[in-house]
């Protein structure tokens, strides 16, 4: 079995959309293990606050499958791909990570790299898994979430008033 570790965030009826993905992510792989809740503002575009975590599950199914899964699962919600990168949406889900693998393939690309350059991904990640080493480098992803607050790179972001059902921590 291989951990998968994916990011997952909404700012159009937030609440409703990150249940519903947190159940589908169940139904699909199984146990869930589940950052904190994280209240982001939009970035790149003015817009709604997001509501921002990491889920982690354990899967034989291989990258290409599961990253067409979450991208099943966004569009069941009401996913609209267009031009922008940064705009609202119900519903997205990034593999982040799948074991130690470092792959390069269309339409697929893990380690993620928004987990270097957003605390959003960042900060739920090394909650989860403080001591997990970025694939191929040789720090954890808690060193690099210190690292990214203490040079001002990245700020801590508020935990949600809400938690979700789902997760089996």
């Amino acid at each position: 079995m291989t951990r998968v570790f994916v990011s997952v965030g909404s700012n159009i009826d937030r609440q409703k959309h990150v249940q519903a993905a947190l159940n589908e992510l169940k139904s699909h792989f199984g146990q869930l293990s589940c950052s904190s809740v994280y209240e982001t503002e939009a970035v790149g575009f003015a817009g709604d606050d997001f509501f921002n975590m990491v889920v982690a599950f354990d899967t034989d199914l291989a990258p290409e499958v599961v990253n067409e899964t979450l991208k099943d699962i966004e569009q069941a919600h009401g996913r609209q791909r267009g031009e922008k990168k940064f705009a609202a949406r119900t519903l997205d889900l990034d593999l982040l990570l799948y074991g130690g693998a470092v792959l390069e393939r269309p339409g697929l690309h893990v380690p993620r790299d928004e987990i270097e350059h957003y605390a959003f991904v960042l900060q739920p990640l090394a909650e989860m898994a403080p001591e997990l080493v970025y694939p191929g480098r040789s720090q954890s992803f808690e060193a690099m979430w210190q690292s990214a607050v203490a040079s001002g790179a990245m700020q801590a972001a508020p935990v949600a008033a809400w938690t979700p059902e789902a997760c089996g921590n």
